[in-house]
């Protein structure tokens, strides 16, 4: 069987290997229009910040260790052109030489990737501007920043790859300014969680700029003035993180079905509208594993899980692709911000019925030194208590509790199978009662009726004249810092003390993160009130108001 592969990063390079690992007679061609094959893109940002010292670092497979070891035909610097369907041929030009010439194929695997979304900025082709997608792109961009001495630098785009880079930008003692279209940065978040991502930006000394947009940028003699749809503003160079697209151009030419976003329409099997023909990684469209609904989502672990389905096809393996959840994580200064799922946005998008509860604890055994606050969402079905998505935000614990949620939303958990999930415990690591066990009986008292939840987002819709706001933290924790119209009673005091509180009118209580305010909760119910959790607790009501 002869393959040709189109693209020799993530996806491409894992059908390589895994087809020559089930075939050692296949014949393989690998065509990749760079330089490099197999390269560590995620990787990209840390090298401008020098916490990846050595280019070598960043290539993870050369054309010459590839074919060592798994005997593929490596073509770098070639680019395909065209594809004859009827004929089963590829038109391929070497970008060195020049030559332009045919190779045939039985069977052909699209992994072209996804190309940087480009807005209607104009002025993007003045120097000084960069996009950030392969390893010739990060040595020119640390070549400028050397060269041009450059100590102020904007980044259009506030998503992952935006983050990250502004964060590296930062370790290089520029100072950055993320100006990003959306209200928020990390559109994988919701409002409330990104209001915590955006704090440790700002205290590391980042600027944001949101809801606002680039309409123009300007070459000048001190480097660039750009035109913002609120303001303007100048700097010395410009970092296109704005999204990406699908490359299916060279797909949408040989008459292939196209999807959503112009992505490659492909099947379980990975194939495309030709049955001799697959397609994976970010040029391919996915279902979405939560909501069913066709997306673009363009991440590394879904691009080689795809690529090694497509291999295995070719070879005789009926393997399928069960869809993409999103499961990302992204390091901001000192938190690892990670999420999983759908976010509520989408659930409301959606149409869905849904409800969440908030989590704020240390990452550990609050009695073992150095416990680090974990914050967390889980948004779940509200009359079933599925999980639906969860997102993770703090200094250590982020990515395990994201990872354990990953995979409860893939098993089809609900909140009973949380609270029996037995994970690892020792005082250094974790506690007794795990923040995943801890949601699903917050999850489990909600849709049992133990507790009824409320949401500061709702605060102001309440008329305060009929309603009694109860503030259960320490007198202490009150005088530091309160929200406007809450009594004070703390729950060590709350029984001696309920005259004070009118039993004809709702109860809406907060604490610091949720749980006192659910004992409090308990003892209201308990001697007759109407009663309310306002999840999340005082840390929540910082994270909504921003």
């Amino acid at each position: 069987m002869k393959t040709i592969i189109v693209g020799g990063v993530a996806g491409g390079a894992s059908a390589a290997a895994r087809l020559r690992r089930l075939d050692e007679k296949a014949e393989i061609i690998l065509l990749e229009k760079g330089p490099h094959i197999s390269f560590a893109n995620c990787g990209l940002p840390y090298y401008i910040g020098g916490v990846i010292a050595e280019q070598s670092q960043l290539l993870l497979q050369t054309p010459a260790s590839f074919f060592g070891r798994f005997c593929v035909d490596v073509r770098v610097n070639s680019e395909a052109l065209k594809i004859d369907r009827q004929n089963k041929k590829v038109e391929i030009k070497n970008l060195e030489t020049g030559e332009v010439y045919w190779e045939t194929y039985e069977k052909l695997i699209l992994a072209p990737g996804a190309v940087p979304a480009k807005p209607p900025i104009s002025g993007l082709d003045n120097p000084g501007v960069f996009t950030l997608r392969n390893v010739p792109d990060t040595l020119e961009i640390d070549e400028y920043i050397t060269e041009n001495r450059i100590q102020r630098a904007v980044v259009i785009g506030g998503g992952n790859i935006g983050v990250e880079l502004a964060e590296n930008l930062c370790h290089r003692g520029i100072e950055t300014t993320i100006v990003e279209f959306a209200p928020h940065v990390i559109t994988a978040l919701d409002t409330e969680m990104a209001n915590i991502v955006q704090k440790e930006m700002k205290d590391h000394g980042i600027l944001l700029k949101l809801g606002c947009g680039v309409t123009a940028i300007e070459k000048t003699q001190e480097g660039l003035h750009l035109t913002l749809t609120q303001g303007e503003m100048d700097t010395q160079m410009v970092l296109l993180c704005a999204g990406v697209a699908p490359n299916s151009g060279l797909a949408k030419e040989a008459g292939l079905e196209l999807g959503v976003r112009g992505c490659i329409a492909v099947n379980d099997k990975m194939q495309t509208s030709d049955p001799d023909i697959y397609a994976v990684g970010d040029a391919v469209e996915v279902t979405e594993f939560v909501t069913g609904q066709k997306r673009h989502i363009a991440l590394a672990g879904p691009a080689n899980r795809q690529g090694r389905i497509a291999a295995d096809q070719i070879a005789g393996i009926d393997s399928r692709y069960h869809g993409t959840q999103g499961s990302s994580i992204t390091k901001v200064f000192d938190l690892a911000v990670a999420s999983t799922g759908i976010n509520e946005a989408t659930a409301k998008a959606c149409g869905l019925d849904t409800d969440k509860i908030y989590l704020s604890s240390g990452a550990h055994a609050g009695y073992y030194p150095g416990a680090k606050p974990l914050t967390a969402k889980i948004l779940f079905e509200r009359t079933t208590g599925k999980i639906l998505g969860g997102q993770f935000i703090g200094a250590e614990g982020a990515d395990k509790r994201c990872d354990v949620l990953a995979v409860a939303i893939r098993a089809g958990m609900d909140a009973q199978k949380l609270t029996e999930l037995e994970l690892c415990y020792a005082p250094p690591y974790s506690s007794a009662k795990d923040p995943i066990n801890m949601a699903g009986f917050a999850i489990e008292n909600v849709i049992t009726g133990k507790v009824k939840n409320f949401h500061w987002e709702n605060l102001d819709s309440l008329d305060r004249d009929q309603v009694t706001l109860l503030d259960v933290r320490t007198v202490e924790e009150h005088e530091k810092a309160s929200v406007p119209g809450f009594l004070n009673i703390p729950l060590h005091e709350l029984r001696s003390r309920l005259t004070e509180i009118p039993k004809e009118k709702p109860v809406y209580v907060h604490c610091h993160s949720g749980l006192r305010s659910y004992v409090a909760n308990r003892i209201l119910a308990g001697n007759g009130y109407d009663c309310y959790n306002i999840s999340g607790g005082y840390v929540m009501y910082e994270a909504v108001k921003g």
